[in-house]
């Protein structure tokens, strides 16, 4: 039997206005979508358990079987292994977004204007992050890029019982009440603000401004951690797996399950990235493996921006390129299962994740299913005829072992 995981992050919505009071999931063509539904098992599932910030790192460590009231830890140290950061024990590590703050006339307050800095390159990122690492950077604090906006810190013996806000959560906001409160705040408040002056008048910001683009001029830090202690994924489920993302969480996710991390030339993580390639790389990797996790992030990114008509964009094409590459190919495979569902649900109208449940379907080529009416998207969630998980992580269980 072959298993294949195909997450469209945060592809989940609520009605809105201009779609006449339909989802973006609802207006979306998505045949491919629609056909496993019409012939799969269909379900509700509660990927973000309660007390839980509703996050990427929670729901899609649910997803794969893992109990975040176990296993969780922090987000940023699920990024650290997929960058190579290798975590000592009293280390809390954070996530670093590089941001762009609109100040106020006297320069004492500002406004979180985008928390991705007009999805800066990564190349501009890697130059910024390394300058701030020389300027900021201590024996006990360093700074590591990443992708795009989206890097880490880590603090050795630091402290992790600190309240911080995600910047996505806080666009359009003055930041002033959403800085970091808690153990030793003083510390990443000192930090932000020192980034201010080193990244103003950067080079790189420079020319950013010169040509229209939003300049990357604060860092933000949230996401703290400490290493997870979790068992792999074959260890649980006696399955050799792979993974394909373009985000550092999901990799790293994916390394400390023991998972083959895909590597997909162009996936960038927003609404130009390779979909037909990790597609194709991941029946690739069904030759060799028995399970393949494919995380895609552009519907949550055009989630977090507000923008609808982006978000029904990178839904179309997850369902052209990725869900139907996938189910063209592989029926090669003699048994197979597809588990298709958002991680969780990224409203366009609030801009940030919430922890509503979320629709999902398997897909059995053993199975003969005719589900009337049925399309993907939340309409799934009002049927009488599903199944349904209110502990998230109990799905896996369901989609591997049948039970």
């Amino acid at each position: 039997m072959k298993y294949i995981v195909l997450v469209g992050d945060g592809m989940a919505d609520r009605p809105i206005k201009e779609l006449g009071g339909k989802t973006p999931l609802q207006k979306a063509f998505t045949p491919n979508m629609d056909k496993l539904v019409f012939n799969g098992l269909i379900g509700s599932v509660k990927t973000i358990p309660q007390g839980f910030h509703s996050g990427s790192d929670v729901a899609n460590l649910s997803i794969l079987g893992y109990n975040p009231l176990e296993f969780y830890s922090g987000r940023a140290p699920l990024e650290a292994a997929s960058m190579g950061v290798l975590l000592k024990e009293d280390d809390a590590a954070y996530r670093c977004n590089l941001v762009t703050l609109k100040f106020g006339a006297g320069k004492t307050k500002a406004v979180m204007e985008d928390y991705s800095s007009g999805h800066i390159s990564t190349e501009e990122a890697r130059e910024l992050i390394t300058d701030i690492n020389k300027e900021l950077g201590t024996e006990i604090i360093s700074f590591h890029p990443g992708v795009s906006y989206r890097h880490l810190m880590v603090w050795s013996g630091g402290a992790l019982n600190i309240e911080c806000i995600p910047p996505h959560d806080i666009i359009g906001k003055e930041i002033t009440d959403y800085l970091p409160v808690g153990d030793r705040e003083d510390v990443l408040r000192k930090l932000m603000l020192s980034s201010t002056r080193i990244l103003k008048s950067h080079s790189v910001n420079k020319a950013r401004s010169k040509t229209g683009k939003k300049p990357a001029n604060s860092i933000w830090l949230w996401g703290q951690g400490k290493k997870p202690n979790m068992p792999t994924f074959k260890k649980k489920y006696s399955l050799d797996g792979a993974l394909v993302s373009a985000v550092d969480l999901a990799k790293g996710i994916g390394i400390y399950a023991g998972f083959e991390i895909l590597k997909v030339p162009g996936i960038t993580g927003y609404l130009d990235t390779n979909y037909l390639g990790k597609a194709e790389a991941s029946l690739k990797a069904l030759e060799k493996v028995d399970f393949v996790y494919i995380h895609v992030e552009a519907p949550d990114e055009a989630g977090h921006s507000g923008n609808y008509k982006d978000k029904i964009r990178a839904i179309e094409d997850f369902d052209a390129l990725v869900v139907g590459t996938v189910m063209k190919g592989i029926g090669s495979f003699e048994k197979y299962r597809i588990l298709l569902m958002p991680d969780h649900a990224t409203p366009v109208e609030v801009r940030t994740h919430t922890d509503d449940p979320v629709p999902f379907v398997i897909f059995d080529s053993s199975l003969k299913i005719k589900n009337k009416g049925a399309s993907f998207d939340e309409t799934l969630l009002e049927r009488k005829d599903i199944m349904k998980f209110e502990e998230g992580y109990k799905l896996m269980d369901y989609f591997i072992k049948g039970k």
